[in-house]
């Protein structure tokens, strides 16, 4: 092969590389276009383990004092993603000035679903100072995580610092004085709930007292025993009861039972006054004294407690007309 030849063919293989190199350097510039785009923040087509930014509605970053309450929004789904259930983050203490209250998920008029999370204003510096929401970091159940940056924003303090040697405020006032309760219509409450307890213990009194007399009036053996305590032992204590006090007792038994009553019908009385029951010893010991006092001639009868069998009988009538 002549030179001329070797040179010819020398320079068209240089040519086509230059031409290779050419079509390469195209194919490079133009291949990021002719692929579809994985703009994971706008179309939301994320892989296992992906993050991506989404849009926040920040609250206002000035202006903040203690106890103010500042919403954090985060947008979980619209008509281009969906992130689908996201973790919420804990709740309390983020640091020495914010508390995280509540986490809540909520749904705007254009059907966007976002999560909006509150926080406290829990403490302020004795100056203006900038401090910043905290970042997150938040799984969802697309396998996504959701990364939202720090938030700035400024607190100030409640009041200035030496705000009374400034001037800047008056000086503290004394408490203010309650207006004063009116009184009158309590006392006058009081006096009329005071004069009707009074009238009802009266009336009670009254009532008690008239049933008691009416009973004395009306009972046999509170009649006796009426009668029974006028009268004075004929010797002093111990002694024979005087004869009246033997008669008003036989009276008082003949009354209850409706009808004479001697040692042979005490079962009669007992039937017609049942109350009398558990005297019946004493009165049957009563009748055997009675007929020795006044059928047997001069008769050594001992002393009998008279006045204590009639109060006897007397309690137990009151109990049985209670």
């Amino acid at each position: 092969m002549s030179a001329q030849e070797r040179g010819l063919r020398c320079g068209s293989l240089r040519g086509s590389l230059r031409d290779l190199r050419a079509a390469m350097m195209v194919a490079v510039v133009l291949l990021p276009a002719l692929l579809p785009s994985t703009n994971l923040a706008a179309t939301g087509d994320t892989a296992s383990g992906a993050t991506f930014q989404p849009t926040v509605q920040q609250p206002r970053a000035f202006g903040y004092l203690l106890g103010d309450v500042l919403t954090q929004r985060i947008l979980l789904r619209d008509e281009s993603h969906d992130v689908g259930s996201v973790a919420p983050p804990s709740l309390g203490r983020t640091d020495v000035w914010l508390e995280r209250r509540r986490v809540r998920t909520e749904t705007d008029s254009d059907g966007r679903r976002w999560m909006a999370i509150d926080y406290q204003v829990v403490n302020v510096p004795a100056a203006l100072a900038q401090i910043a929401l905290p970042a997150l970091a938040l799984a969802s159940s697309s396998g996504a995580a959701l990364r939202i940056a720090e938030w700035p924003l400024s607190i100030g303090p409640a009041t200035p610092a030496n705000p009374f040697n400034a001037g800047d405020l008056q000086a503290l006032r004394p408490d203010r004085l309650a207006a004063p309760v009116p009184t009158a219509p309590l006392r006058r409450q009081a006096s009329i709930a005071g004069g009707l307890s009074l009238l009802t213990l009266l009336c009670w009194a009254g009532w008690w007292w008239w049933r008691n007399a009416r009973e004395s009036a009306r009972l046999p053996f509170a009649r006796a025993w009426r009668q029974m305590r006028r009268l004075q032992p004929s010797t002093g204590p111990g002694a024979q009861a005087s004869a009246d006090g033997w008669l008003c007792l036989h009276r008082a038994l003949n009354e209850t039972a409706g009808h004479v009553v001697h040692a042979g019908s005490l079962p009669g009385l007992f039937v017609q006054a049942p109350y009398l029951q558990p005297l019946r010893a004493q009165l049957e010991q009563f009748y055997r004294q009675s007929a020795e006092r006044f059928f047997v001639p001069a008769s050594g009868a001992d002393a009998y407690p008279l006045r204590s069998l009639c109060e006897a009988l007397y309690r137990a009538e009151q109990r049985h007309q209670r």
